[in-house]
């Protein structure tokens, strides 16, 4: 529970992501809870085998991504504390986003929509603030870096999904 209140404040922009304690424990944690909710929140949307394919994906993707721009940084000794990071308040964001979800699904209101714009400006502002603090780069081009995580992440496991099925 210890890494769990030494990663929260993150999801506030509170701490520096170079500061938070390396815990391969910690990492699988949020590694097994990202790909379960990932999977029931596309599960939800379309073809479960589908959902599947896309979530493992995107989930290495996410990893690769992340082993690139340490890589290109010359800070991979970071990778475990960075990637867990970024899990870490991608779960936090979607903890928020599966009610959200099944609102959306269930009543198909405008403020659930709302809602779920708001998960997203907040999941890409958590995206760009690691990636600042890490790579040690302007607030513009940190916004930039973030975009191309979302085009490749998401976009790109979607994409590659396509090609499958």
């Amino acid at each position: 529970m210890s890494n769990f209140n030494t990663y929260l404040p993150l999801c506030v922009l509170k701490v520096n992501p170079l500061d938070l304690p390396k815990s391969i424990h910690f990492l699988k944690q949020n590694f097994w809870f990202y790909f379960l909710v990932e999977l029931f929140l596309q599960a939800n949307m379309i073809d479960p085998s589908e959902a599947f394919v896309e979530v493992i994906l995107e989930t290495a993707l996410t990893f690769i991504f992340v082993g690139i721009v340490l890589f290109l940084n010359r800070t991979t000794h970071l990778y475990v504390q960075i990637i867990t990071a970024i899990l870490f308040c991608e779960n936090v964001v979607a903890f928020f986003g599966v009610p959200v979800v099944v609102w959306l699904t269930v009543s198909e209101s405008l403020l659930s929509y709302y809602f779920m714009g708001a998960l997203i400006l907040w999941d890409f502002v958590l995206i760009t603030f690691i990636l600042k603090k890490v790579i040690g780069i302007n607030f513009f081009a940190s916004v930039v870096i973030s975009f191309f995580y979302f085009m490749m992440t998401y976009v790109g496991a979607y994409s590659l999904t396509l090609l499958f099925f």
